[in-house]
């Protein structure tokens, strides 16, 4: 099988991982080798349905040893097989980074043969890349349940984010659709992971401390003689991350929030991704309905966003009571509903905190109204010169004491009736239909006097030498 199609493969196989996010990791470009990498993000590119990639996001391979239900990539599936060379798979990623399609990789893989096996083809293919390339941009590696420390310490050194997905919110799922994973062995590398980036934060502090302490010694001496000192990679410097299946399993969104906090206090997660579950498979494990939550997974998300970001706790966002978010309205809406106690807020002289719970300002838009009314008094037009969801928060708050919300009652139907609305789905997904003009295909052959010199890609072998003779 030739590259292209152990590409189309394997690609393919990996849209099914929703665990990729921005970098998280700044790392500036270097004399002699390729690459950097911002904390801010990768840009962005479109697959042909619509899929919205930052990285080359790929599996090792879609063999697996295991017979996970709900796996497209599970071992009672017929279908073709591959795996990549680990100097293939390297190859090929310095060639789409050469050609500007990415700034980066996202490397998962089914099981093969078993999990030290499969972490050992994945840190080769790095360890090319890193140490053979000195490619700097960002590299996300999943880190599969299983793998032995030594292993894991290995790739750490290697990527930039870890992650160890959850796959689902229980014990009792986890023993019906993945019975050949265990709860331990998926938490167990989770928490190696946490302890590699605490030990790996220490030694930074004190080797920052040691060059402070030296600086000021040398700055007596003639520092011409002093040799600099040999950058030390960092053990996944830009943290770890984790998901879990959503829709294939009973749990409420009630247990997947409460794990998903537990999570962010045991693990220190960046990120907890929520996937709705897909049916790729034929069980009578999985549901019957073949309804796609995205809805639902849309929610968590939001949910998600204000634990972190909004200092919402769990139990404010959704109780037991009742245990599913509201699709109809956002869980910050849902929240103010319920505690209309709490509103409506003076804008110019509320808390940074009380601007936050209100629906249609949101972090940026609380720090713009305290700094703003510093010096002005804000009333609806400088609300919305400052990029408030006016339309939402004007049922909430006040300005110099007078109530934003007109004519409409400040009780729950009343306002709900307004906040209520379906979830819009992007449709970004139509800028792949786009084609730049003069973008040119790893894969399609050029014409004489392009690119590769008129040879096709097949022709070019594979090594850093063929990649530098055909490289712009």
């Amino acid at each position: 099988m030739d590259i292209a199609e152990k590409l189309e493969l394997l690609a393919d196989a990996a849209k099914y991982d929703v665990a990729c996010t921005s970098s998280g990791v700044d790392r500036s470009a270097q004399k002699g080798k390729l690459g950097n990498t911002s904390a801010a993000g990768i840009c962005h590119s479109f697959t042909a349905d619509g899929r919205c990639v930052t990285l080359l996001k790929v599996l090792m391979s879609n063999a697996c040893i295991y017979n996970c239900a709900y796996c497209v990539n599970r071992i009672s599936n017929e279908g073709k097989r591959t795996t990549f060379k680990p100097r293939e798979l390297a190859d090929l990623t310095i060639s789409f980074y050469r050609r500007n399609y990415i700034e980066g990789l996202f490397l998962s893989s089914g099981v093969v043969k078993s999990p030290d096996f499969t972490t050992e083809l994945m840190i080769e293919a790095l360890s090319i890349l890193r140490e053979e390339y000195g490619f700097r941009g960002y590299i996300h590696a999943k880190a599969i349940p299983g793998t032995s420390p030594e292993l894991l310490e290995r790739l750490g050194s290697l990527a930039d984010r870890m992650s160890v997905n959850l796959e689902l919110p229980s014990q009792k799922s986890l023993n019906l659709l993945a019975p050949d994973k265990s709860k331990h062995d998926i938490l167990s590398p989770m928490a190696f992971i946490k302890q590699g980036i605490e030990e790996a934060r220490d030694t930074r502090r004190l080797m920052q401390k040691s060059k402070r302490a030296s600086t000021t010694y040398l700055s007596t001496r003639n520092t011409a003689m002093a040799k600099p000192a040999r950058e030390v990679r960092q053990f996944a410097p830009a943290g770890q991350s984790t998901q879990m299946i959503i829709g294939a399993t009973p749990e409420s969104d009630y247990q997947i929030l409460n794990l998903s906090s537990a999570l962010y206090q045991t693990f220190a997660m960046k990120r907890v991704f929520f996937s709705a579950y897909l049916p790729v498979n034929q069980d009578k494990r999985l549901p019957s309905n073949n309804a796609v939550a995205l809805d639902r997974e849309h929610r968590l998300y939001q949910a998600d966003w204000l634990m972190r970001f909004y200092g919402f706790d769990v139990n404010e966002v959704i109780d037991e009571s009742n245990p599913f978010l509201d699709l109809d309205v956002d869980p910050k809406a849902n929240w103010a509903l319920n505690h209309l106690d709490f509103f409506p807020v003076e804008v110019n002289k509320a808390p940074y905190a009380s601007l936050l719970r209100v629906p249609g300002i949101g972090v940026r838009g609380a720090k713009l109204i305290i700094r703003a009314r510093k010096t002005h008094v804000l009333r609806e037009q400088e609300l919305r010169k400052l990029g408030i969801a006016y339309k939402r928060a004007q049922f909430f708050i006040t300005c110099q004491g007078k109530y934003q919300g007109g004519a409409v009652a400040f009780e729950r139907e009343a306002l709900r009736s307004r906040l209520a609305a379906p979830i819009q789905g992007g449709r970004h997904g139509s800028r792949s239909a786009k084609i730049t003009p003069g973008q040119m295909s790893l894969f399609d052959q050029p014409q004489a006097g392009a690119l590769w010199g008129g040879s096709p890609v097949g022709a070019l072998g594979s090594g850093p030498a063929a990649l530098k003779a055909g490289a712009a």
